[in-house]
């Protein structure tokens, strides 16, 4: 199973980014997927989620009204728009696949996990 992230890089405060998470029809066509997030020396962290047929959406309070995510189901990919970033934005982003078609904020609700792509964020 493959999970590949992109879209990551370096912005000034302010910008905008739109990270893509690329999957499988096999893979998460009936199963939430999420984007977490890790800075230096913290933990991951939920960032948003959405549930399989895209009815429910759910993000972390630091990044509402910032962020969106979305899928595209014909391509089994999903997106995370990021608008207004800030410096503490600045993480590795991960994307990963639930075990179920309910999206989650717990790291052990997902089953795949994508390597990371980095999104710094100058101020």
């Amino acid at each position: 199973v493959q999970l590949q992230a992109s879209g990551g890089g370096l912005v000034q405060a302010g910008g905008s980014l739109r990270l893509s998470c690329a999957t499988s029809r096999r893979t998460s066509s009936n199963n939430a997927v999420g984007w977490f997030r890790q800075a230096p020396g913290k933990e991951r962290e939920f960032v948003a989620s959405i549930s399989w047929n895209g009815d429910r959406l759910d993000y972390t309070d630091s990044v509402k009204e910032r962020f969106t995510i979305s899928r595209e189901r014909a391509s089994s990919t999903v997106y995370l728009q990021m608008n207004s970033l800030k410096p503490e934005d600045t993480a590795v982003y991960y994307c990963a696949v639930a075990y179920s078609a309910q999206a989650s904020q717990r790291r052990d609700s997902y089953r795949y996990w994508g390597r990371g792509t980095l999104v710094t964020v100058s101020s």
